[in-house]
């Protein structure tokens, strides 16, 4: 018996989330763990979830796996929410101009900076001491 089931991939930083959307009882699990054990921090979770509130959706209709890797626990956060929100899109492309207006289809473009010569990181300079 093979599942149905909408598919989203979500980056930010070094992390990328591929987030899968199916129908069922509103269970919500990140590497195999529930969210709210995966993400203990106060309001990564409903930062989460505010793509299913932007649209409309009950949390309750939906089962909800995410596998992450990489970066840290804000990169992956807001991994898993665009991986989300794309896969609603992938549901029902009504969703598209409810979750563009909210700012949750964009990609966050920001990465770390490259080290260039002659400094210690991106831009940090060595001390400078006149003698």
């Amino acid at each position: 018996m093979s599942v149905q089931y909408f598919e989203g991939i979500g980056r930010r930083k070094e992390s990328t989330a591929r987030v899968r959307l199916m129908s069922g009882t509103g269970v919500f699990t990140v590497n195999d763990r529930p969210i709210e054990d995966y993400f203990p921090r106060t309001g990564d979770i409903d930062a989460i979830l505010s793509t299913m509130v932007a649209t409309g959706q009950d949390r309750k209709t939906y089962d909800v796996t995410a596998t992450v890797n990489g970066g840290g626990i804000s990169g992956q956060t807001d991994s898993v929410k665009l991986g989300l929100a794309r896969a609603l899109v992938k549901l029902n492309g009504d969703n598209t101009p409810l979750l563009r207006k909210a700012g949750l289809l964009t990609r966050d473009p920001r990465i770390k900076e490259r080290k260039k010569p002659g400094l210690k990181r991106a831009r940090k300079a060595p001390t400078y001491t006149k003698r």
